[in-house]
C-alpha cells in the first residue's frame, strides 16, 4: 500500500463511518440520511480506478470493508431503545453488500475503462448500486432470510403498506429499498461531474 493511495483510503473510511452513523436517522418516511452519503463510496472507488488502476481501487475497497466491519461490531454493542443500534443481520448485510457491490464496480469499470469517459463510472456504479441495495435490504430485513439470525426481530419491516405510500401493497422494507435505490441512481448521474473534475486534475498533476 503506497502513500499515494492514502487520500482514497481516508476518503472511503470517512464515508463508511459517516454512513454508519447517519443511517440511524430518518429523512422523511422512506430514507435515512445515510442514503445520501454511502453512494459517494462508488465515486471514490471509480476515481481510484481511473487514476491509479484496479489494484489500487481494490485496496481502497478492502480498507472501507474493514472500517465498515469495525463500525458494525461497535454498533452491535451499543444498546438503543429497541435493542442494539446495529443488529447482526444488518451487520452481515452491510458487509456483504459493500464488498460484493464495490468489487463488482471495480471489475465492470476495468472492463469499460477504454470507452467514453463517462461509461465506466456510470455503468459500474449503476450496477454496483443496484446489487448493493438488493443484498443489503434482503439480508437485513427479508422475512424469507430469518434463518440468518432468528433472534433478530424484523417483524416491523414486514408490515404491509402501499409501496412508497402510493403504490401497490408491499412489505415496508421493500419501500425502503426502492427509495434507497432511487437515490443511488440519481447520485450516480450527479457523481459524473465531480468524477470528471477530480480525475482530470489528478491525471494532469
Amino acid at each position: 500500500m503506497t502513500r499515494i493511495h492514502l487520500p482514497g483510503i481516508i476518503a472511503m473510511a470517512a464515508i463508511v463511518v459517516a454512513s454508519n452513523i447517519l443511517v440511524q436517522f430518518l429523512y422523511g418516511n422512506w430514507l435515512t440520511w445515510g442514503a445520501f452519503t454511502y453512494p459517494l463510496a462508488f465515486l471514490v472507488t471509480d476515481v481510484m480506478n481511473r487514476v491509479y488502476g484496479t489494484a489500487a481501487a481494490r485496496r481502497v475497497v478492502m480498507a472501507g470493508f474493514v472500517v465498515g466491519i469495525i463500525c458494525s461490531l461497535i454498533g452491535t454493542q451499543i444498546m438503543g431503545e429497541f435493542g442494539p443500534l446495529v443488529t447482526l443481520r444488518i451487520a452481515i448485510g452491510s458487509g456483504l453488500a459493500f464488498l460484493i457491490a464495490q468489487m463488482l464496480d471495480v471489475g465492470i469499470f476495468a472492463a469499460l475503462r477504454n470507452g467514453s469517459w463517462w461509461k465506466a463510472p456510470l455503468v459500474s456504479t449503476l450496477i454496483g448500486s443496484s446489487i448493493d441495495t438488493v443484498i443489503f435490504f434482503s439480508v437485513a430485513f427479508s422475512g424469507a432470510l430469518t434463518f440468518i439470525h432468528p433472534a433478530t426481530d424484523v417483524s416491523w419491516a414486514a408490515e404491509v403498506l402501499p409501496l412508497l405510500g402510493v403504490g401497490p401493497e408491499a412489505p415496508l422494507w421493500v419501500s425502503l429499498a426502492v427509495a434507497d435505490w432511487g437515490v443511488k441512481l440519481a447520485l450516480s448521474l450527479l457523481a459524473l461531474i465531480p468524477f470528471r473534475i477530480i480525475t482530470a486534475r489528478l491525471l494532469a498533476a
